[in-house]
């Protein structure tokens, strides 16, 4: 990253089908992108943005992680040129691509014939924009709803409130424009990787009437309102030290686009929201976090490494299980991450597995021992390092979307055509349950299938999933959110 600073970027080794879009979606969390050439044949482009300030902070974020686009890593430096001179002939289509993009930021009149959607650029109606957080297995605060959405202009106020078991909240900018931004960069991103994915609408209240400031409700421009129903106000002294604290992280928690998302840088996305949530004192997201679990009250006549290493696989990958030895009731299972051990024990810890209630704790060891060579452990404890089973090595996988708490109705995924609704019927009855309901997608490939109970379709997926049905098609079980 050497070269003096300059808000020209030069950006290399880009994959040979990215478009204008992607490129400029790179700058767009640090400020305006106000040019843009293309060099298709050497895979390189130049990037310029509107002040070297912006040129400079997106520099520094990306020598800390390295960028991908399309899950490859690409380069970026500080340019010679102190401007872009382009040919508008040659660089038409990125010239149209940038005022589509600028138009949307600018709520200019939308461009015709461009590539940006047209819903994209409607104007914008209201300043006040509803959020509500889908997947929401860490606590979002309001504070951190300020913090990302304050990467689009000044907050005037946020209400948060639960409606229909869903964390939701209303956030006033004062100008419609912002919102109109927020809302098309934020829309449907993950707060953290792989959850926390923020849905947002314009709402029809053009004005919020805040009385409380408190860890439910804020008015950033009144901060004389008292904090109503014996809730601390927040300490001044607090509220400092957060907005010192948000510009000290250095990046921008806009650039928090979750694994998932079509900007998806996954690896930064993941580091930027590990980073953003460690420093902002998140209690337990860190990604360090503690990989290790403590699993007890199991039913140790029945458990096995395999049945836990598959029913905790649905939350995370898990690397290895050990069975206690002088305790066989109880197990450490390690997981790829923190977020992922997070996960596993906030939707297992009081499930029941094998007829007994299971309790789930975060593990003070670091990592599970696997027995010295030659020693016999009674297959107690297995490594699944590299089993190819795990549902969330690669990055973006649809599985990050299709975390659920465990559920009576069962997703059914990868059925081959000769298999019918019949057989897995019987299938799943005979793990010792009650099918209640079955109900095939339109492909054939795909079902959802309800159990009498909870426990009757753990029970299930962990008999189940990756069960040979032949022609080469192992079924895939996930708990679904739906009901048939």
């Amino acid at each position: 990253m050497d070269g003096a600073p300059s808000r020209v970027l030069h950006i290399r080794k880009l994959p040979g089908e990215v478009t204008e879009t992607e490129v400029i979606a790179l700058g767009l969390p640090f400020g305006k992108v106000t040019n843009i050439l293309m060099l298709k044949g050497k895979n390189q482009a130049f990037l310029e943005l509107a002040t070297e300030e912006a040129a400079i902070t997106m520099v520094n974020y990306y020598s800390a992680v390295t960028p991908h686009l399309r899950n490859q890593p690409i380069y970026i430096q500080y340019s010679n040129h102190k401007e872009l001179k382009t040919d508008n002939t040659l660089n038409q289509r990125a010239q149209a691509v940038l005022q589509a993009v600028t138009a949307v930021q600018t709520a200019n009149t939308p461009l015709s014939g461009t590539t940006v959607s047209e819903s994209a650029v409607t104007p914008a109606q209201s300043p006040v924009l509803r959020i509500i957080i889908d997947n929401m297995y860490y606590p979002v605060t309001l504070d951190v709803l300020h913090q990302i959405f304050s990467k689009f202009g000044a907050v005037l106020k946020i209400i948060t409130f639960t409606k229909n078991n869903q964390f939701q909240a209303l956030l006033q900018y004062g100008d419609p424009v912002n919102a109109q931004q927020a809302k098309l960069a934020l829309d449907g991103q993950n707060i953290y990787n792989a959850c926390c994915t923020l849905r947002i609408d314009f709402s029809k209240l053009v004005n919020l009437n805040v009385k409380y400031n408190n860890d439910k409700s804020r008015d950033y421009t009144r901060p004389d309102l008292p904090s109503g129903d014996g809730q601390p106000a927040l300490d001044p002294a607090i509220a400092a030290a957060f907005a010192k604290e948000t510009s000290l992280l250095g990046l921008p928690v806009a650039a928090v686009p979750g694994a998932l998302s079509p900007l998806a840088i996954p690896n930064a996305a993941a580091a930027a929201a590990a980073a953003a949530a460690g420093r902002v004192g998140m209690p337990g997201v860190s990604a360090g976090g503690n990989t290790v679990l403590l699993v007890s009250n199991l039913n140790e006549e029945m458990v096995t490494p395999q049945s836990l290493f598959t029913l905790f696989g649905v939350y995370g990958d898990v690397q290895r299980v050990k069975i206690l030895y002088n305790k066989k009731d109880s197990a450490l299972i390690q997981m790829a991450d923190g977020n992922q051990s997070q996960l596993a024990m906030n939707h297992l810890n009081g499930q029941k597995m094998y007829g007994k209630i299971i309790r789930v704790t975060l593990s003070k060891h670091q990592t599970v021992q696997l027995p010295r060579e030659g020693l016999d452990d009674q297959g107690l404890t297995k490594d699944f390092g590299n089993s190819p089973l795990h549902r969330f090595k690669k990055p973006g996988s649809k599985n990050f979307q299709n975390i659920f708490p465990p559920s009576a109705t069962l997703h059914l995924s990868n059925i081959p055509p000769s298999v019918a609704e019949e057989d897995l019927r019987t299938l799943f009855a005979n793990t010792g349950g009650t099918v209640k309901a079955f109900k095939f997608f339109q492909d054939h490939k795909m079902a959802l299938l309800q159990m009498a109970t909870v426990e009757e379709a753990i029970q299930a997926l962990i008999d189940l999933h990756n069960y040979n049905l032949g022609e080469n098609h192992h079924l895939r079980v996930s708990f679904s959110k739906s009901t048939i």
